[in-house]
């Protein structure tokens, strides 16, 4: 921060001493380049209508661009969890970008999405990457509840294969070896240790469900019964 905080000082020691040497007639004349370079730095998936977005601002000068409206046009690609904009004199202009992490699929309305750890919606036409497909059409924000849930709990999200969210606002978790475990509306955090804890002991190893939804008890159903 303190080495930023000094650039920026130099900066404006840099354009002070410029203005400061100009009178009047010069500076009316006087003129900025345009921005010549855009880098763009952590944007992995390909997004050409964004860059060519971008590319809009170099008919601007860095001394007069308006860094608001660069932050409206990122905050407008679902892809983008955080980023940083940095201006480089006299022509150049930096953005630094970490993508959002791709978490679950869903459909709606009849076109597919990716779910991003930012909370939005990716419209994707090829499903290409492993993530637990989700059924129903749950509250994004319940959505990433669960996933919380589940990081904290000694299941692997990896090890996720799909997810029923229903319209009382409950989730089925059907795991990648086939068991479905169905937890209950609330004490979902204790419903699922509890039944990941049946999971760890070998006499439990036929399970292909676990009904978690009664209080403070769970019933396990086995294949073949």
């Amino acid at each position: 921060m303190p080495q930023q905080i000094s650039k920026k000082i130099l900066v404006y020691i840099f354009l002070f001493i410029i203005f400061g040497s100009l009178n009047n007639k010069n500076l009316a004349k006087f003129q900025f380049p345009n921005i010549e370079n855009i880098e763009i730095q952590g944007l992995v998936i390909e997004n050409k209508e964004f860059k060519k977005s971008l590319d809009l601002f170099k008919m601007e000068t860095l001394f007069h661009l308006d860094k608001l409206k660069v932050r409206e046009l990122l905050n407008s690609n679902n892809l983008i969890e955080e980023y940083v904009i940095s201006k480089r004199y006299p022509s150049s202009l930096e953005i630094k970008i970490i993508e959002t992490e791709l978490l679950a699929l869903l459909s709606r309305r009849g076109k597919s999405f990716y779910i991003g750890s930012n909370g939005k919606l990716i419209e994707t036409e090829d499903m290409v990457k492993n993530l637990p497909y989700i059924f129903g059409d749950p509250n994004i924000d319940k959505f990433l509840s669960l996933k919380r849930m589940i990081d904290s709990s000694k299941l692997n999200y990896n090890d996720v294969e799909n997810l029923f969210f229903f319209p009382s606002g409950r989730w089925d978790i059907e795991t990648s070896s086939g068991v479905l475990i169905k937890l209950p509306i609330e004490n979902i955090e204790k419903s699922l240790e509890l039944s990941l804890n049946l999971l760890d002991y070998k006499q439990f190893d036929n399970i292909k469900s676990i009904d978690a939804r009664p209080q403070n008890q769970v019933i396990t159903y086995e294949w073949g019964a």
